[in-house]
């Protein structure tokens, strides 16, 4: 299943990468730390919103990518919150 990419213009940069943390997480791993579902995780990239990376059969989530998510449901909370 190809999961698609959908750009977020408004999104500021992110630092490809941050000393010190570690920058692939498992879709699990990922869940676990933003206390959502795998599920609903595997919900969010089919949707576009939440990129993946893919080597061989294994799923991946990047530091940037698991950033831009939260970054993405905080403005639509702000949204919401009016």
């Amino acid at each position: 299943m190809a999961i698609p990419h959908i750009e977020h213009p408004e999104i500021p940069e992110i630092p490809p990468s941050v000393p010190g943390l570690k920058q692939l997480y498992t879709v699990a791993e990922a869940a676990k730390m933003l206390s959502l579902s795998r599920a609903h995780l595997y919900r969010e990239m089919r949707a576009g919103r939440l990129d993946a990376v893919k080597s061989g059969r294994s799923t991946r989530l990047t530091a940037r990518a698991i950033a831009k998510f939260i970054q993405l449901l905080e403005r639509e909370a702000r949204g919401f919150n009016r």
